[in-house]
């Protein structure tokens, strides 16, 4: 029997033993982006009943960077029932994000709530928080292009299409060698380099051959762009040595982009941009219509996610100005990648935005925060990976690696069969009451304000105190003002995407002081303020004024007086004027909205009135010296 033990004990050993040089075997795969090994190695360990949180993470990263998100789901859902066990947020998105991209919305939708539970200030959080509707409007928006699979198409890897004149230059890994060397271990897969092929009237590509051998490398190239004359090309490649595939001192090997100029008939040496990093990654490039910008994707300093999107002016001198960071319209936490522009459109991949699952294509106008993302909806989008997508006059090109395809990603041809429809607007409804009582209070005016203080949206609430309003979407903050006569404002901060159901305004009764016999209250007037050395009406001024407007129109035989002020900067003949023009902007205001002008008496005082201790000589602040620049109103005849 003892003999037995022992000869159990010297067993396990050495099945431990053996087990634990195959979990250091496929820590140091995952460490080295050998995905497709440290898969292999993590399923025999599991196989052999090994079930461990770090196992576990890394096969549903391994998985989900390959896009293989069936694979995926099932190695997260694993993580996640495992007792406890705290596990990062990230691990839940990535768990919804591989449900969706298996069609499997309802419980996708279920794992991002708990992912916005645990991370409110997520930008994929409230992207799900403000669209849960999204579903429905990637249907609303489907079926406003014609797609195609070319016979072009390998069983390898095509993607990464862009315009050459008549032609069409790609990425592939076809036909690029299948020893050892030419073989990446991240997805066992060949070496990706550029090919071309003639573009055909009916959009299909014919006589595929490789683009130049100057450029391609023992390395990846992909993603590339060429200025209008054809004589400058921007392109992708990983880091290398030699001419051949190089990590850094992490394992990692970097995408860098690259610049070639066609010179006496063939295209030279390829040269660094200065932007690129030995820690970080540039890729994707694509040109501005005006050919003054250059965009790509990087995760530099100052990303947001996994991949941002940025944009670097290009010099008249040849040089690169500083990348930007398209911001947090554009940018999530996740993936933003394969950037085109066509006109005034950016074009990118996101797996962050809402969509269908994987990476989808999505659109939004350059320059313009006020407009919103827009999902290119099926058959462009999939519930798998969809990306690289280009456009000249409604016919283009992306890559896909959806079902149906001939290889692990297939280039598709489209026909644009409708534009895009960037506008966006909701509906606001509210409600005006008396907050002492409840009661409904009919005719207030009711200001929606943007950060700016600009007014975007007025009305005056109805009979039974309502209103509705009509704004544009947006993801910034918005005030509504709720004003009548009689009443303190109310004031509410909201977001149009945020919000679910009616925004509530409650007005305070204000104390009214009867004079004699009179039945016009006599209430506090506003102040309005003005911008220093301006006597321009500003977006802040204007709301108050309307305070003033509802009360002169509901008492008409009133008649006030306007005193116009500065601050103690600049001598005083000088501010006596500005105090005039101050005063004069401010009547001319109310008289243009109806208020007669005899009923409006001005005076000017220039520095003679401060309201606090800024006179001259005196060290004040900025927001100091604004009380002082203003116009007050008082009653002088009821």
């Amino acid at each position: 029997m003892r003999s037995i033990i022992i000869l159990f004990a010297i067993v396990g050993v050495f099945l431990t033993n053996a087990q634990e040089r195959k979990i250091k075997r496929a820590n140091e795969d995952f460490k080295d982006f050998a995905y497709m090994d440290a898969i292999a190695s993590y399923e025999e360990l599991v196989g052999e009943g090994l079930s461990d949180e770090d196992i576990y993470k890394k096969l549903g990263n391994s998985n989900y960077v390959n896009a293989r998100y069936k694979e995926a789901s099932n190695w997260y859902a694993k993580l996640i029932d495992l007792k406890d066990v705290e596990i990062d947020p990230e691990y839940y998105y990535r768990y919804a994000q591989s449900l969706k991209s298996i069609g499997e919305y309802g419980a996708s939708d279920k794992w991002m709530r708990t992912f916005k539970s645990l991370r409110s200030d997520d930008q994929r959080a409230l992207q799900f928080l403000t669209k849960s509707d999204y579903l429905e409007r990637i249907k609303a928006n489907s079926g406003k292009h014609t797609v195609k699979n070319l016979t072009i198409n390998s069983s390898a890897s095509d993607f990464a299409p862009s315009f050459y004149g008549a032609s069409l230059v790609f990425s592939t890994a076809r036909d690029t060698g299948i020893t050892a060397q030419h073989i990446h271990e991240w997805n066992d897969r060949r070496f990706l380099n550029l090919h071309t092929a003639t573009i055909e009237a009916d959009g299909e590509l014919t006589d595929p051959k490789r683009f130049t051998k100057n450029l391609n490398t023992k390395t990846h190239e992909s993603s590339s762009v060429f200025t209008k004359d054809g004589n400058t090309l921007y392109f992708t490649r990983n880091n290398s040595k030699s001419g051949k595939f190089a990590r850094d001192d992490e394992g990692i090997s970097r995408l860098k982009i690259f610049r070639s100029d066609f010179v006496d008939g063939a295209w030279q040496d390829a040269v660094e941009l200065p932007f690129n990093g030995a820690m970080y990654s540039v890729a994707h490039p694509a040109l501005s219509a005006d050919e003054k910008f250059l965009f790509f994707s990087s995760d530099m300093p100052g990303s947001l996610g996994a991949s941002d999107l940025f944009k670097v002016a290009i010099q008249e001198n040849g040089g690169y100005g500083t990348p930007e960071n398209l911001g947090t319209l554009v940018n999530t936490e996740a993936r933003e990648s394969f950037p085109f522009v066509d006109g005034e459109t950016l074009y990118f991949s996101s797996d962050g935005h809402p969509g269908l699952g994987g990476l989808d294509v999505f659109a939004v106008k350059i320059d313009d925060s006020s407009e919103e993302i827009i999902n290119l909806a099926e058959p462009i989008n999939s519930q798998q990976d969809d990306f690289s997508y280009v456009v000249n006059d409604s016919k283009g090109y992306f890559a896909s690696n959806r079902p149906g395809g001939v290889g692990s990603d297939d280039i598709y041809s489209f026909i644009q069969n409708e534009p895009l429809s960037f506008e966006c607007n909701k509906e606001l409804l509210g409600l005006v009451r008396n907050k002492e009582n409840g009661a409904i209070l009919p005719n207030a005016l009711v200001n929606v304000l943007n950060e700016e203080g600009t007014v975007v949206a007025k009305t005056v609430s109805g009979t039974t105190g309502e209103f509705n309003l009509t704004i544009s979407c947006t993801d910034a903050e918005l005030t509504a003002i709720g004003s009548k006569t009689d009443f303190d404002e109310d004031r509410k901060n909201f977001r149009i995407n945020q919000l679910s159901g009616a925004l509530e305004l409650l007005l305070q009764p204000n104390t009214i002081i009867a004079k004699g016999s009179s039945t016009v209250p006599d209430i506090a007037l506003p102040i309005i303020y003005f911008d220093f050395d301006k006597d321009a009406i500003r977006a802040d001024a204007r709301v108050e004024l309307e305070k003033v407007l509802a009360y002169m129109n509901q008492y008409p035989s009133v008649t006030i007086s306007i005193k116009s002020h500065t601050d103690s900067r600049a001598n005083q003949v000088y501010n006596n004027d500005l105090a005039e023009r101050r005063a004069k902007s401010t009547r001319d205001y109310l008289i243009q909205n109806g208020i007669a002008a005899e009923r409006l008496l001005t005076n000017s005082y220039g520095e003679l009135q401060l309201t606090n201790n800024c006179a001259d000589g005196q060290n004040c602040s900025k927001g100091e010296h604004q009380l002082n620049r203003r116009s007050e109103f008082s009653v002088v005849k009821k």
